[in-house]
């Protein structure tokens, strides 16, 4: 049974249940909570798979403020959790602070970047512009209109890293689309904003475009209401979130965050750390979703045409050009 935390406030003590394994290993949700139906929900589906495939239990808990990254990491570490998984790019700095005071705590990082790595850290990133460029691809093939959406959650590099993939997707498939794209905000309280993301979502629908994708956390699921509510289509993000609007949800781009959370509890403390693991398509590590909530709207057409372009750019034939490159898009100005 999963031992469920939460902090009531900044100050709050984190009260850990005396009976708990030492080698329990931790979870640190990002803000916007496990249940966002995309990024930290995905994060615990891999957990919940761990634990009930193991037997094994998990300490987690749901931060509400940024001030309390650095001190969960620490209770954490302090109470023998091994390893402590942390989802989110704002994570990387404070592990990277809390590192070197418990050496023999192995700390696990998605989506941060840090120039150089301690020993006992271990980031874990994906190649989402690739999966992004599948999606893209769908995106255009599916517009009536020639114009499609993308609305993002805070302005960073690793969201224009997906609109970038995207756009490129679009481009390859219609030269001539347009693609508009808006971010929610520039700090964390862009993940979780559902209204500003139906507010973006109109605002694009009036531009002409009849495909979005969201990628904005919880401030998704107001981007696929509203498409849902406006009759256009949607694309979701990191989980499958299909089933949230059947027959509008075009797909979504899986960014197999479950599996990076199940693998590394599955390690435990063996996990291995000092360096970065990058998955892409090659790893499965992201793609596209296809299930019985979107089967009518995906065509052979389509599907043979994302499928090979999937294999090109495995194989290399295909290269999606990294937001990261140099900090700019060769398909979309931000």
């Amino acid at each position: 049974m999963t031992l469920m935390q939460k902090f009531l406030g900044a100050s709050a003590t984190l009260a850990l249940s005396a009976g708990a394994a030492l080698a329990d290993p931790a979870l640190i949700f990002d803000l916007g909570g496990k249940f966002d139906k995309s990024f930290n929900e995905a994060a615990f589906n891999g957990a919940q798979r761990w634990a009930e495939e193991t037997g094994g239990t998990f300490l987690e808990i749901e931060l509400q403020s940024e001030a309390q990254r650095e001190q969960a990491l620490r209770r954490f570490a302090e109470s023998g959790a091994n390893p402590v998984i942390t989802t989110g790019f704002a994570f990387a700095d404070p592990v990277n602070a809390v590192a070197g005071d418990y050496p023999d705590t192995k700390f696990v990082n998605i989506d941060g970047w840090l120039p150089e790595v301690p020993a006992n850290v271990q980031l874990i990133g994906f190649q989402e512009h690739q999966g992004s460029y599948l999606v893209g691809m769908m995106a255009a093939m599916a517009s009536e209109t020639g114009t499609v959406g993308f609305i993002g959650g805070m302005d960073i590099p690793l969201i224009r890293h997906f609109g970038c993939g995207y756009a490129q997707g679009v481009k390859a498939v219609n030269p001539d689309a347009t693609v508009i794209a808006n971010m929610t905000g520039t700090t964390p309280a862009a993940w979780n904003d559902p209204v500003k993301g139906s507010e973006l979502t109109k605002a694009q629908i009036s531009q002409g475009a009849d495909v979005v994708y969201a990628a904005a956390g919880g401030t998704g699921v107001g981007v696929l209401q509203t498409a849902a509510d406006e009759d256009i289509l949607s694309i979701g993000v990191d989980s499958n979130q299909n089933h949230l609007h059947p027959g509008k949800v075009l797909t979504s781009m899986l960014k197999r965050v479950d599996v990076a959370v199940y693998e590394t509890m599955k390690s435990g403390g063996d996990v291995e750390t000092g360096g970065f693991t990058v998955l892409g398509l090659a790893e499965d590590g992201v793609g596209y979703a296809m299930d019985d909530n979107n089967a009518s709207l995906v065509t052979d057409e389509m599907k043979a045409a994302v499928e090979e372009a999937r294999e090109k750019i495995i194989s290399g034939d295909l290269e999606v050009v990294a937001y990261y490159a140099n900090d700019s898009c060769p398909a979309l100005d931000f």
